[in-house]
C-alpha cells in the first residue's frame, strides 16, 4: 500500500510541475503585455521598454520561470504589478474566503447527495426516484451563472431575504458570513449535488446486482439495511472519486460564482488580475488552483486504494 501511495504522490508532483510549465508558458504566449495595457495606446516605445525592464520582462523566459517556480515553492509569488502589494498576502486572505465558501457548500452537498442517492436506489423506478432524477437532470443542465441569477432574482430582489458579500466581508462575524454566503453556497450545492447523487445511485445499483446482495435479500434483510450495511461500503471507491472531483470543483470552479456574487475570493481576484493583465497574480492563482485539484484527486486515489482491497492487489 505504501508503494502505491508513494507512486500517486510522485505522479502528482510530476503533474503539478508540468502544469506550472503550461501556466507560465501559456501566459507568456498570450499577445500583448502589462506594460502596454498599463501605459495605454499613447505610450512611447521607450516608456514601454522601461516598464518591461523594471518588471524583468526583458530577461529570458527560462530564467524567469526558474526564479518564479523557486520562489513559489517557498510560498513567495512575487509582487502584483497593478497594486504593488505582495501576491502571497492577498492570496492568503482570498484563499481563506474561497475555502470557507467551498467547505460550507461541501458540508451540505456531500451528505445530501449520498442520502438522495440511497433514497433513489431504495425507491428505484418509483415516484421519488423519478422526481430526484428529473430535478438532478435539470440542475446539471443549467450553468452556474444562470442558477446564481435565478437565486438573486427570487431571494434577493423579489423577497429580499438574502444579502450579498460586500467589501466589508472580512470584518463580518461568523453568523454574518454564513448569511452573506447563503446564495453562493446554494448555487454551488445545486451545481455539484446532481452529479454526486447520480454517481452514488449508479455505484450502489451496480453493487446491488451482485450475487451476495441477492443472497442478503433472500435471507430477508430489509432493502434499507442492505443498502446501508452491504451495498454502500462496497461502493465507496467510485463514490469517493466523484466526491473528491466535486470537492475540487467547489474550490477551483468557484470563479463564475464568485464573479456573479462579487465574492472576495480567489476566483474574483484572478478575474480582476486577468482584466489588467497582472501576470504574477494570474500565475499564482492558476498554480494554486491546479495544486488543490491535483491534491484532492491524489487523496481520492489513496482513499479508494484503502477502501477497495482489489486496488491494493491488482491481478
Amino acid at each position: 500500500m505504501l508503494t502505491l501511495i508513494g507512486q500517486r504522490f510522485l505522479l502528482s508532483l510530476v503533474l503539478l510541475f508540468a502544469v506550472s510549465v503550461m501556466i507560465f508558458g501559456g501566459l507568456e504566449a498570450l499577445p500583448g503585455d502589462f506594460a502596454t495595457t498599463y501605459l495605454g495606446q499613447s505610450a512611447t516605445p521607450q516608456a514601454v521598454a522601461n516598464i518591461r525592464k523594471d518588471l524583468g520582462l526583458d530577461r529570458p523566459i527560462t530564467t524567469r520561470y526558474v526564479e518564479w517556480l523557486g520562489n513559489a515553492v517557498q510560498g513567495d509569488f512575487g509582487t502584483s504589478w497593478a497594486s504593488r502589494n505582495s501576491v502571497s498576502e492577498q492570496i492568503g486572505k482570498r484563499l481563506g474566503n474561497s475555502l470557507f465558501l467551498g467547505g460550507f457548500a461541501a458540508l451540505i452537498a456531500v451528505p445530501l447527495a449520498v442520502g438522495l442517492g440511497m433514497v433513489s436506489v431504495l425507491f428505484r423506478d418509483r415516484l421519488p426516484d423519478k422526481i430526484i432524477n428529473v430535478v438532478s437532470l435539470a440542475a446539471i443542465s443549467l450553468p452556474e451563472f444562470f442558477i446564481g441569477y435565478l437565486l438573486i432574482l427570487f431571494f434577493a430582489v423579489k423577497f429580499g431575504v438574502a444579502t450579498f458579500p460586500s467589501t466589508v466581508y472580512d470584518s463580518m462575524g461568523f453568523l454574518e458570513r454564513l448569511k452573506a454566503i447563503a446564495l453562493p453556497t446554494a448555487t454551488l450545492v445545486l451545481v455539484v449535488l446532481a452529479h454526486m447523487m447520480r454517481m452514488t445511485r449508479a455505484a450502489i445499483l451496480s453493487v446491488m446486482s451482485s450475487a451476495y446482495m441477492e443472497t442478503a435479500e433472500l435471507k430477508g434483510v430489509s432493502s434499507w439495511r442492505a443498502i446501508i450495511k452491504h451495498a454502500a461500503p462496497n461502493a465507496l471507491a467510485p463514490i469517493i472519486n466523484v466526491v473528491a472531483l466535486n470537492l475540487a470543483y467547489l474550490v477551483v470552479g468557484v470563479v463564475v460564482v464568485e464573479v456573479v456574487f462579487v465574492y472576495p475570493g480567489m476566483g474574483q481576484y484572478m478575474v480582476d488580475a486577468v482584466t489588467v493583465r497582472d501576470m504574477p497574480v494570474v500565475q499564482a492563482c492558476g498554480l494554486i488552483f491546479a495544486a488543490v485539484y491535483i491534491f484532492l484527486n491524489m487523496v481520492a486515489d489513496i482513499l479508494a486504494i484503502i477502501a477497495n482491497p482489489r486496488l491494493r492487489h491488482p491481478r
